[in-house]
């Protein structure tokens, strides 16, 4: 059958119902309908997707291909396939034509647009037909859509297949990366009871430097020089945080601080951290296959790690029993760790960090759990995430000791809750000293890293 009889064939099949609503083009990348009959794009669409399929074929999932190498086979292919038409396009419309179908092709479809953007923050796919975004720290809905359900799990299948995962019944959710490093999280059906959710947390190609986050308001450079020195002389710090906070972008920012002459092993659920060091070592935890076998956790990296001869363990995120044997490291020579916990403040931090113990199934008094998590943590860095968007850092707080049953906290740096909010609803308090001394300098000082006693004045510009 002949291209045009292809054509003609999509044309007759195609349901009336298929609609493409058009949107003004400055709603930020979302799809806008085709001028003229949108039906007839669409179908167009569709046989010259199965024409490009079939003449190129294999050579779409070849490895020796490089990414440049394939998009150039794809649009020559496709301008091919154009010309053949019976009926010829607009040029704006042969453009439009050309890009969805290269993105479905060669990267995720209707969400692709949205991943080139570096405004976008996050993508949120609530089913086939509904696709919002994170934008400037706020919530907005796109016009861009999945044809169908289909449509979507082959993106979603496209996704997690290429960091060797898998998602289907028997295992409906899944994390996984972009090769960007990104963040992937995908919930199928039955679970998502009204079709496929897929959340992606973008990642900047240009990671957040410190100096950014100063700029940013996230921390003030009191804090900034506070943290640098605290890092280099090898303290144990958690990141804690609620679910967005920014919490793996300051793990990055402090392991900025990790001198170039120290071997770093990190251990993630999905790889995402960019740290710049030239010796490091990454590993990631592996699902079960098919057969539920071969599952490698977070637990089995972090006692890995500690035969491999680290300076400093890296832990992208603590949430299982995990914790026990990080506790372990940090109070086993291993000083200098960072990892990050989902928590609502420094206090719950350790209570979070409790309960993951008693997850181990070890059969440990609550009082031996305080006395190792007082002895290894040794400063809690809480972020939050405003109402406005914003994530900002709003406490630094030294873990000290016991005291009877309770392990005494002290804050050396606080958010000014009390500055408000400005007419737009921004935030207008920053971090500040508390005017306490924190004893972890002593810690530092055996290390041979000073810290300017000045840093902990309060109201400092």
């Amino acid at each position: 059958m002949s291209l045009a009889d292809r054509l003609a064939a999509a044309r007759a099949e195609a349901p009336d119902s298929l609609e493409t609503a058009a949107v003004p083009d400055e709603a930020l990348g979302r799809r806008a309908g085709l001028a003229g009959a949108p039906d007839r794009i669409e179908q167009v669409k569709e046989a010259v997707h199965v024409e490009l399929l079939q003449q190129l074929g294999p050579q779409l999932y070849d490895a020796d291909l490089d990414q440049d190498q394939l998009d150039q086979r794809v649009r020559a292919v496709l301008a091919d396939v154009l010309a053949a038409q019976e009926r010829p396009l607009s040029h704006s419309d042969r453009a439009r034509v050309t890009q969805e179908i290269s993105d479905d092709v060669l990267g995720y479809g209707p969400i692709e647009p949205f991943l080139r953007d570096p405004s976008i923050s996050e993508i949120m796919v609530n089913g086939a037909h509904s696709i919002w975004l994170e934008q400037e720290g706020r919530l907005v809905p796109t016009a861009a859509h999945f044809v169908d359900e289909a449509h979507l799990r082959r993106t979603i299948d496209k996704i997690v297949s290429r960091v060797g995962r898998r998602v289907d019944e028997s295992s409906p959710m899944v994390d996984a990366r972009l090769p960007d490093g990104s963040r992937v999280n995908a919930v199928i059906p039955p679970l998502a009871i009204d079709g496929s959710a897929l959340t992606i947390r973008k990642f900047a190609a240009d990671p957040l430097t410190v100096d950014d986050l100063v700029a940013l308001g996230t921390l003030t450079a009191q804090a900034r020089d506070f943290l640098d020195a605290c890092v280099r002389g090898r303290l144990n710090v958690i990141v804690s945080g609620s679910t967005g906070a920014g919490k793996t972008t300051t793990l990055n920012v402090l392991s900025s601080f990790i001198p170039d002459d120290e071997r770093i092993v990190t251990i993630e659920d999905a790889a995402e951290l960019q740290l710049r060091q030239e010796h490091v070592v990454r590993l990631e935890s592996r699902p079960a296959n098919i057969e539920g076998r071969g599952a490698v956790d977070t637990r089995d990296l972090v006692r890995n790690a500690l035969r491999m001869r680290p300076d400093r363990i890296v832990v992208g995120e603590v949430r299982d029993a995990s914790a026990l044997d990080m506790l372990q490291a940090m109070n086993t020579g291993h000083d200098g760790s960072i990892c990050t916990v989902h928590s609502n403040g420094p206090r719950d931090t350790l209570a979070r960090i409790e309960t993951m113990v008693l997850m181990a199934g070890m059969d440990l008094p609550v009082r031996a759990i305080r006395e190792q998590v007082a002895s290894a943590v040794d400063l809690i860095v809480h972020q939050t995430r405003f109402k406005d968007g914003s994530r900002r850092i709003t406490h630094l707080t030294e873990v000290e000791r016991m005291e009877g049953d309770v392990v005494t906290l002290q804050d050396v740096f606080v958010f000014d809750h009390a500055a408000g909010f400005d007419g737009e609803g921004r935030a207008r308090g920053r971090l500040e000293a508390t005017g306490l001394r924190p004893k972890l300098l002593d810690k530092l000082a055996q290390a041979n890293v000073t810290v300017d006693p000045l840093l902990f004045v309060t109201g400092r510009p």
